[in-house]
């Protein structure tokens, strides 16, 4: 308690040009808290001590904590006061191994779900034309798929298909590959692409943090044994949790 006390005072984080105080605040803790200058589960000081310890309105003490609330970095509980929440479990992905999301949490121990965003047959980009082989005229098979681990979101994926080869876009549930597999489809290899990307509002609202924060963005294509791709998949992940390692040999 004695760090977050020494942190509050005004001489380490106002300035005059810096805006409003309840964001000059609430920047401060929040870059404490990522730092690990706060430790999860810490308890912050009540609404009283923090606005005696900045010169701030009680007011203004709330408004900062509310924002910190929102970006998921300080947990309100009933009764006890404010806590800085403990830290999400950063999850090592392969980039050498083709596995769905649904085996990868599996395989952590971790149990995987979906929440369908939208499902069904469309008109084509040029993109998926392109990449999927479709010809004019013809629909695409698209699903996108909010893909939560133990209850967290973790990543916005979408998939599209030609038509023979998902035509029931709505079949799928928790795990694409599944849907493949049992009709002997299921891609053997894929070309995938890493970028950092910036947060839509609506993207940054279904994975439950602020539109500033880390995003990658992968762009999958996925190929059958013949060679024929047959699968391009878009997804949107939080930054902040993944490392993606690749083993590398002279």
């Amino acid at each position: 308690m004695t760090q977050i006390i020494d942190m509050l005072s005004p001489t380490t984080w106002q300035q005059a040009s810096g805006g409003p105080r309840y964001l000059q605040l609430s920047r401060h803790i929040a870059s404490a808290i990522k730092a690990g200058s706060l430790a999860g589960e810490s308890p912050l000081p009540s609404e009283r001590e923090m606005a005696s310890l900045t010169g701030l309105s009680r007011v203004t003490i709330r408004k900062a904590i509310e924002v910190l609330v929102n970006e998921r970095l300080v947990t309100p509980r009933h009764g006890s006061g404010n806590f800085v929440s403990p830290p999400v479990e950063k999850l090592e992905h392969s980039l050498s191994r083709l596995t769905s999301f649904t085996e990868d949490m599996r395989r952590r121990g971790k149990s995987s779900s979906s929440e369908r965003i939208s499902a069904g047959l469309f008109t084509p980009s040029p993109e998926e034309m392109m990449a999927l082989g479709l010809g004019a005229g013809e629909l695409v098979a698209r699903t996108e798929r909010l893909r939560r681990a133990d209850g967290v979101p973790m990543a916005i994926e979408c998939s599209a298909l030609p038509p023979d080869i998902l035509p029931n876009p709505e079949a799928v549930d928790t795990s694409l590959y599944k849907v493949l597999a049992e009709k002997g489809l299921k891609p053997v290899r894929a070309m995938q692409r890493i970028s950092a990307t910036r947060l839509t509002t609506e993207q940054a609202r279904l994975l439950e943090i602020d539109i500033h924060d880390p995003a990658l963005k992968i762009a999958r294509t996925g190929y059958l044994p013949s060679g024929r791709i047959i699968e391009l998949t878009t997804g949107i992940y939080r930054g902040a949790v993944y490392d993606f390692v690749a083993e590398l040999q002279l």
